[in-house]
C-alpha cells in the first residue's frame, strides 16, 4: 500500500475536531435506485451537511491547522459557491479573518450566504479562474493564507471523514460513487476507505462535459481542458489537483462521465422520489445509476456531496429534466393560416392527452409560404413513450412536425 502524509488515525483525529462542527449527514435508503439497480442503494447526504456541502469539513480542518500568526493574518478563497461558504463559516467559528473572491456573475443567494458566514466578500472577474487569480495575488500582498478547495493534505483529510462514516453507517458497502472536480472529495473517502475496506470500490463521476479525469488518468498526469462548460458548476473544473489525482490514479476505481440530460433526470428524480434538493454537482452520482444501472455492485453508497442550488438555475434544469424524462415537448407545426385550424391542431392534441402550456404564432420565417403559419408548441407530456404516441398522432392526421 502506498504511504500518505495522513493514515486511517490521521482522519480519525480528523473526525474527533469535526464533532460539534460538522454534521454526521444520514444515510438514507433508496428503493427506486436500489429497484432499477437491483442492489441496494443508500445515498450520503452531505446536501444536508452546515452550509449545504461537504465542503466545511476540509475547510475546517485546514484552517484549524493553521498557527496563531497565519490565523492573524487571516485567510483567502476563491469560489462561486460551496467553498466560499465553508471557508467563511470555518473561518469565523475559528474567529480568523476571512476574505472571499467571488466572480460577478456569482448566484446572490450565494454571494448573500457567504457574507452572512462572515466573510468580507469581493467580486471580481467574469470566472471563477480569474477570481481564483485575484485572491492569490491577495494573499501575495496582504499575507492571508490562501485556502485551496482540494490541492491540500488538510482538506482531503477532512473530506476522508466522509469514507469513516460511511463504514460506520453501511458496514455492507460494496460500491461507494462521489462526484469529482478538483478531486478532493474521492481522494479523500479512498483515502480513508481503502486501508480498512480493500474490497470496496470508490469510484468518481464527471459531467462529460467538463471532465479532466479520463485523460488525465490515461496520460498518468493531470492534464488541462482547453474547454468545458457544464450545470454542474461545482465540479466544473478544468485540471485536477496534483494531489488528489496522486491518490485517485492509485486508489480509486476509475472515473466515469455522465451526460447532462442524465444530471437532469437526476436532479428531477431527487425532487420527485428521493425528495432531496440536491444541486447539480451532487447529483452526478444518482446520474451515474441511471445511465448504467448495471455496472455498479451493490450495495452502492451515492454521496450526494452538496445542496446549493440557485433557484433561477433549478428552474431552468428541472425544464431540462423534464425534457430529458420525456415529460416536457417543444415542436413546431406548419399550417395554412386560415380560421379553425389552430382548434383543429389542438383537439388533435386533446384526443392524446396532450396539455399544452404555451402557444406562439410564426409569420415572419421566410421559409413560409404567403398562406401558411407555424406554431410553436409547448407540451406537457407522461414520458417518452407518451411522446412518441402525441408526435405520432400529429403526423398521422397530415401535419409536418419538427422538434
Amino acid at each position: 500500500m502506498h504511504r500518505w502524509p495522513i493514515t486511517t488515525d490521521d482522519v480519525r483525529g480528523a473526525q474527533k475536531m469535526l464533532v460539534g462542527i460538522a454534521r454526521v449527514t444520514p444515510m438514507e435508503t433508496s428503493r427506486h435506485l436500489g429497484a432499477l439497480v437491483g442492489a441496494p442503494v443508500h445515498l450520503k447526504c452531505e446536501n444536508l451537511q452546515r452550509t449545504g456541502s461537504f465542503k466545511l469539513r476540509g475547510a475546517y480542518l485546514r484552517i484549524a491547522g493553521l498557527s496563531p500568526v497565519e490565523r492573524a493574518a487571516g485567510v483567502v478563497a476563491a469560489s462561486a459557491g460551496n467553498h466560499a461558504q465553508g471557508v467563511a463559516h470555518a473561518a469565523s467559528l475559528l474567529g480568523v479573518p476571512v476574505t472571499v473572491f467571488m466572480p460577478l456573475a456569482a448566484p446572490l443567494p450565494k454571494v448573500a450566504a457567504t457574507r452572512e458566514y462572515g466573510a468580507e466578500v469581493r467580486l471580481y472577474g467574469a470566472t471563477v479562474d480569474e477570481a481564483l487569480q485575484a485572491a492569490q495575488r491577495y494573499a501575495e500582498s496582504s499575507g492571508a493564507v490562501f485556502i485551496h478547495p482540494f490541492d491540500h493534505w488538510d482538506v482531503i483529510c477532512g473530506q476522508a471523514t466522509i469514507g469513516l462514516e460511511i463504514l460506520e453507517q453501511c458496514p455492507e458497502v460494496r460500491t461507494i460513487v462521489a462526484g469529482v472536480g478538483g478531486g478532493g472529495l474521492l481522494a479523500g473517502i479512498a483515502t480513508a476507505v481503502k486501508p480498512l475496506r480493500p474490497d470496496v470500490k470508490v469510484v468518481g463521476v464527471q459531467a462529460a462535459a467538463a471532465a479532466a479525469y479520463p485523460p488525465s488518468l490515461a496520460a498518468g498526469r493531470p492534464v488541462s481542458l482547453e474547454r468545458y462548460a457544464t450545470m454542474a458548476d461545482g465540479i466544473m473544473v478544468g485540471r485536477p489537483g496534483d494531489i488528489p489525482f496522486e491518490v485517485v490514479n492509485t486508489l480509486a476505481d476509475g472515473v466515469r462521465t455522465v451526460s447532462e440530460e442524465a444530471i437532469s433526470r437526476a436532479l428531477l428524480l431527487g425532487l420527485e422520489r428521493l425528495k432531496m434538493v440536491v444541486e447539480p454537482a451532487g447529483a452526478v452520482p444518482i446520474a451515474a445509476l441511471l445511465e448504467d444501472p448495471d455496472g455498479f455492485e451493490g450495495p452502492v453508497v451515492a454521496v450526494l456531496s452538496g445542496g446549493n442550488i440557485d433557484p433561477q438555475l433549478m428552474q431552468r434544469v428541472l425544464r431540462h429534466g423534464l425534457a430529458a424524462a420525456g415529460r416536457y415537448l417543444s415542436l413546431r407545426v406548419r399550417l395554412a393560416d386560415r380560421p379553425g385550424r389552430l382548434a383543429e391542431l389542438l383537439a388533435v392534441l386533446a384526443r392524446v392527452d396532450a396539455n399544452v402550456l404555451d402557444v406562439a404564432h410564426v409569420r415572419t420565417d421566410p421559409q413560409l409560404g404567403l398562406t401558411e403559419v407555424e406554431v410553436d408548441l409547448h407540451l406537457e407530456t407522461k414520458g417518452p413513450e407518451h411522446c412518441a404516441a402525441v408526435l405520432g398522432e400529429l403526423r398521422h392526421a397530415g401535419y409536418v412536425v419538427t422538434t
